[in-house]
């Protein structure tokens, strides 16, 4: 069996590929985000700012559309893929590349209190713009949720036409993430804890119990777990992750079996990545954790690649 290729994006330095000991770097000098199984083996990812891009099995990139807007998430569903911008709109791209605004999305109830996240750090005023920060849909493709920074998470059943919200906006939602083969079961990181919806989305329950500070950034399903990261708030010098099973109640636990119990810097969104019993993590500093047994011991392969955006397990 071929061994998994984990991918790194990075917010300038392009794409790494990296399969076991070995790191490939791709797209060179350019900003990659927003990667995502295409459903057909090959990646989708946010290309330069403004490319819709799609990388196949053998490293070989091909553009499928040029927006105007800055591009932040996309998210397939069928032949469609929809996408995120760093302005809070959604785009539908058809399978020829051509583009829709979809103008459901601009006039969500609530919209008009949607907010820019900030921090005062060092005296300065800092944080990324008001935005989609991430998408996901169900498995059956029945659920569409955009995660808004700082807007919840507008939800959309008939492909992105009419949105209602879901989440307070002030959980303040950093990683959507929905299961592979549930349409019930959808996740989400947030400011506020690990919120979790068996209703695809509709209705949010929050857990905070075991976790150190409660300033969650990813999130994603392993076979069996939850993996979630946390730390004091988005510039704090360290975090952690923790798992809990999907199935069951008690408190988060942090990981063990390698992984440090502190990781350097954040575990930002999308910087956890899962497929089948492997599961990889990448923190602020560029420290990539690998696990082949579902979490349960960790290496650390290859030496650190900063400036990550995001990872994917092909």
């Amino acid at each position: 069996m071929p061994t998994p290729t984990i991918l790194v994006a990075t917010w300038g330095n392009g794409l790494f590929s990296v399969t076991g000991k070995t790191v490939r770097q791709e797209l060179a000098d350019q900003s990659v985000r927003g990667l995502a199984a295409d459903g057909r083996g090959r990646v989708l990812a946010i290309v330069g700012g403004h490319s819709l891009c799609r990388r196949s099995c053998d490293g070989e990139w091909t553009e499928i559309a040029k927006s105007e807007f800055d591009l932040s998430c996309c998210v397939p569903i069928g032949n469609e893929v929809f996408v995120g911008t760093d302005d809070a709109h959604v785009l539908r791209v058809d399978p020829d590349g051509a583009q829709q605004r979809l103008t459901g999305f601009d006039v969500v109830e609530g919209r008009d209190k949607w907010y820019a996240g900030s921090a005062i750090v060092d005296g300065k005023l800092m944080g990324p713009p008001l935005g989609i920060r991430s998408m996901a849909a169900t498995c059956d493709g029945a659920v569409l949720l955009a995660n808004v920074h700082v807007g919840g998470i507008p939800r959309s059943t008939d492909a992105g036409s009419t949105w209602r919200p879901t989440i307070d906006i002030d959980s303040d939602v950093h990683q959507v993430c929905a299961h592979p083969t549930r349409p019930d079961m959808v996740i989400a990181a947030a400011a506020a804890g690990l919120c979790m919806s068996r209703d695809g989305g509709a209705t949010w329950t929050i857990e905070r119990q075991g976790l150190h500070a409660t300033h969650c950034s990813a999130v994603a399903f392993g076979r069996n777990d939850i993996f979630v990261s946390a730390a004091a708030d988005q510039f704090a010098e360290q975090g952690a992750i923790y798992r809990r099973p999907i199935e069951g109640e008690g408190p988060l636990q942090p990981l063990g079996g390698g992984m440090p119990r502190w990781t350097a810097r954040i575990v930002d969104t999308d910087c956890i990545a899962t497929r089948d019993s492997m599961v990889a993590a990448i923190d602020g500093s560029g420290h990539l954790y690998v696990s082949h047994d579902d979490g349960a011991t960790w290496s650390c392969p290859v030496d650190p690649l900063t400036g990550s955006s995001g990872l994917h397990i092909c």
